[in-house]
């Protein structure tokens, strides 16, 4: 099995179905992310094609120097920013309205997906609620979550704990 540098050189090279593997790679873990951020199946898809169609026209500008696997996520993180800012939401993350992925099914997923849990989140500071989304829900490592939002693992450590124990004072106090 190629490796994602492997496939992104190869279709920077003119080999275009090398884009569509890199996709089939990695389309679900974007459009989980887009369904959790909207709530809305079909506004995630759209979000999910803008974000690989921005890639497909921008890959010849990739520099090797992260997987890409962060690379997209980044791209995800951007874009699902400027959807929000777009839509003025300012409730995020109400998993009532939200319908399940399908494809996760596992304790810390169910718990997740709590009602409370989820309203609480959406109180968090902006970077918190992203650091939590990306450790929790993406089960990322800190390093991966500094890079994505260029700051240091520490301080992704940091905010990861403070969102932690803000979320049990919230969660407790109601």
């Amino acid at each position: 099995m190629k490796s994602d540098h492997e496939l992104i050189k190869e279709f920077n090279a003119g080999y275009k179905p090398a884009f569509d593997e890199l996709v089939g790679r990695h389309l679900a873990e974007s459009y989980a992310y887009f369904l959790r951020l909207t709530g809305n199946e079909s506004e995630a898809e759209d979000l999910v094609q803008e974000v690989f169609l921005k890639i497909y026209k921008a890959l010849n500008k990739f520099r090797f120097e992260s997987e890409f696997k962060t690379y997209l996520f980044r791209a995800n993180v951007n874009h699902g920013n400027t959807y929000l800012k777009r839509n003025k939401w300012r409730n995020l993350l109400h998993l009532d309205q939200i319908q399940e992925a399908g494809y996760i099914d596992n304790y810390r997923e169910k718990v997740w997906k709590s009602n409370e849990l989820w309203d609480a989140v959406g109180t968090l500071p902006h970077k918190q609620r992203m650091i939590v989304m990306m450790r929790i829900a993406q089960e990322l490592p800190y390093k991966e979550i500094s890079g994505i939002l260029e700051i240091s693992e520490n301080a992704a450590k940091v905010n990861y704990h403070h969102a932690l124990k803000a979320l049990k004072n919230k969660i407790n106090h109601d």
